[in-house]
């Protein structure tokens, strides 16, 4: 494979020219809610809609949201922030497509360019609640980022297969209001969402917390993306078990701090079951060489899977948890934790002795070290340069080949079977329909 072409992305975020927008915002209608929901409504594409406070889709109303709509959200922090929730019992039918996405944005973007890139903590985001299980005492949980004094905010229920809707085809950007001490909305939050959910092609860009966090649930997402977010671009928590395929991760080149963070428990845990997410085809970029967090962190107890997956552009590999009882380094040794098949280029100083490491690490810990060190060359893992071209702001990341060696081979089931590693083959699934395309960061 030809060698990557990289250099420090530091204006990706802050030189982009302007461009047209594809969408035209025509009469905006602004959306409140008193504790009624929006009722069981349509959105339509020829309205922009204007979140002015918190507003929850209800238990057993249904939003949908048709193709090419936009939505911003009001700016403001605190109780003044502004979100869209998707309560446990309710749905969202939000159906966009690959010629007409469906927006979430800050109030004021006119999708030109008059919001720059890097602009993050305008306005909330979107959460969908739902009736999966969580791994809490009382198998319920009150999502983050909502005032505790919502009752809107519970999920879980141990219902695997509910069904919060469909979202498809939607980019969500700016987002993460802190609305107080320390408490900001994600993106895309997901909690207790169950496997009849619907995520499919989805980005979000610049949120000022987590791109896309799962909290518990067992719902299946394809094609994601997330970048230049403020803390980890993927975050699966309380027991999230379901199954991911063509994920792309990119670090801010400045803030940020894993490309994901994978936590088993909730603190102090133990809380049964434990993560334990499928992931296969994932791309995950950080920002070498500058110093930075894991690309990958597994901690309290979680376990999970990465195969045929490429992480590249870290000075720090992949975290395992290790403690006297109970964590995620028993969780590998239980083959309940497998990074197999994958991809390595430009991490941790391509040595296999610190790609895979234990923390918190100390001498006593160097036996268990090693037997990490052989499991990289054990697992089919390698040191490979994947021929992405990373400068002039943008990535080009659609591999010279597309076959592959050395694959992990595919369950069979709910995982498309293809034959590259990594979140993209010959075809970019970014193409024409997302903010990073459309900007042309990602090729």
């Amino acid at each position: 494979m030809k060698s990557v072409v990289y250099i420090l992305l530091f204006s990706a975020v802050a030189t982009l020219s302007c461009r047209k927008s594809d969408y035209y915002l025509t009469d905006k209608q602004v959306i409140t809610d008193n504790g009624g929901g929006t009722g069981t409504v349509t959105w339509s594409s020829d309205k922009t809609y204007l979140l002015d406070g918190f507003v929850f889709v209800n238990d057993g109303q249904v939003l949908t949201i048709e193709a090419g709509t936009v939505i911003q959200g009001k700016t403001g922090q605190g109780s003044l922030s502004s979100a869209l929730i998707v309560a446990r019992g309710a749905k969202i039918i939000a159906e966009g497509s690959s010629d007409r996405p469906i927006v979430f944005t800050v109030e004021g973007d006119d999708l030109e360019g008059s919001v720059p890139l890097e602009s993050s903590g305008l306005w909330g985001g979107l959460v969908i609640l739902g009736n999966a299980t969580v791994n809490t005492p009382s198998g319920e949980s009150f999502i983050e980022g909502l005032p505790i004094s919502e009752p809107r905010g519970i999920y879980g229920g141990g219902f695997d297969d509910d069904n919060s809707g469909i979202l498809r085809f939607v980019s969500i950007r700016h987002g993460g209001t802190n609305i107080g001490e320390g408490n900001e909305i994600n993106g895309l939050t997901l909690g207790g969402a169950g496997r009849k959910t619907t995520i499919e092609h989805i980005e979000v860009v610049s949120n000022a917390d987590d791109g896309i966090e799962f909290f518990g649930g067992t719902v299946n997402c394809s094609n994601l993306a997330a970048a230049f977010c403020g803390d980890d671009a993927f975050d699966f928590d309380e027991g999230y078990s379901g199954k991911c395929q063509f994920l792309l991760g990119i670090l801010h080149p400045l803030k940020g701090d894993h490309l994901a963070e994978h936590n088993g428990a909730p603190f102090p845990g133990p809380g049964k079951p434990f993560s334990h997410p499928e992931i296969y085809n994932a791309t995950y970029i950080g920002r070498y060489p500058l110093e930075g967090s894991y690309i990958v962190l597994f901690d309290q107890n979680s376990g999970g899977v990465y195969k045929n997956s490429i992480f590249m552009n870290s000075v720090k590999g992949v975290g395992i948890e290790y403690k006297t009882s109970g964590s995620s380094y028993d969780m590998w040794v239980n083959d309940e934790l497998q990074l197999v098949h994958n991809l390595f280029h430009q991490v941790a100083n391509q040595k296999t002795d610190s790609v895979f490491t234990l923390f918190p690490y100390s001498q006593a810990l160097t036996d268990m070290q090693q037997m990490l060190s052989q499991y990289f060359l054990s697992g089919g893992n390698e040191f490979e340069d994947p021929g992405f071209i990373l400068q002039n702001n943008s990535y080009q990341l659609l591999p010279p080949s597309t076959v592959f060696e050395n694959m992990a081979e595919y369950p069979s089931g709910w995982f498309e079977q293809v034959s590259y590693k990594g979140a993209f083959g010959s075809n970019n699934w970014l193409d024409g329909w997302s903010y990073l395309w459309k900007e042309g960061i990602i090729r």
